[in-house]
């Protein structure tokens, strides 16, 4: 008789025993790899607390894997994901730590290619996740809602250019989140939004003077 593994119990919807550390692990990977946008060279996974002393029995590191190489959680294929051809396409490694400024089930995920970004992420539970730093900005993501991240200059009146653009074209913001490097440096805004955003917006977004970078992020 076949022994039954932890991922034949919660493939294909991914609940079982501790979906923080399943589910949750492989929305991370995903919605972590929505935001750099690029295909990486190179990941390196930091595992914190819980994730690092028991995610590897939870499918923990499986689940990340496979959401930053773009896995959903029903995915089957996550159980033999280090043994697949698609995880040949990209190095990867993992590292561990305890550090309790972090919460449990913490992770740090680091891009390396054809540019750099520093994701920091946890997973609270019953497969819910949030972001909460990107390269040096404290952010707040959790994959609920369509998502524009944005970086730019640090100035009077780039918030109010973005959100006049967006209820121009009828799009209502559910949540902002804004923080700053340094007055007079770079910003981030993180604009929740309610329905979709077209391309065509998005390039109107990105052709306002000193905004850096955009990224539109779907929910998960």
């Amino acid at each position: 008789m076949k022994k039954s593994t932890l991922f034949d119990i919660i493939s294909p919807i991914m609940i079982g025993p501790s979906s923080s550390h399943t589910a949750g692990a492989v929305r991370l990977g995903l919605l972590a790899r929505n935001i750099y946008k690029n295909t990486p060279e190179k990941v390196i996974f930091k595992l914190y607390n819980s994730y690092a002393h028991t995610g590897k029995g939870h499918g923990t590191e499986k689940g990340l894997l496979a959401g930053v190489l773009g896995l959903s959680v029903e995915d089957r294929r996550i159980k033999d994901i280090f043994e697949s051809d698609i995880a040949k396409t990209i190095e990867y490694e993992f590292e561990y730590q305890d550090n309790f400024k972090y919460h449990p089930n913490a992770v740090d995920i680091t891009f390396l290619g054809k540019n750099k970004m520093f994701i920091s992420g946890e997973s609270v539970g019953a497969g819910e996740i949030a972001i909460r730093q990107i390269n040096d900005f404290h952010v707040k993501l959790t994959g609920k809602y369509n998502t524009l991240l944005i970086v730019h200059r640090d100035k009077p009146g780039m918030i109010s250019q973005v959100s006049s653009l967006l209820q121009y074209h009828n799009i209502n913001i559910a949540s902002l989140f804004c923080d700053r490097s340094a007055k007079g440096q770079q910003a981030s805004m993180v604009i929740s939004i309610d329905g979709h955003i077209n391309e065509d917006i998005i390039e109107i977004v990105e052709e306002i003077p000193e905004i850096y970078f955009v990224s539109y992020i779907k929910k998960l």
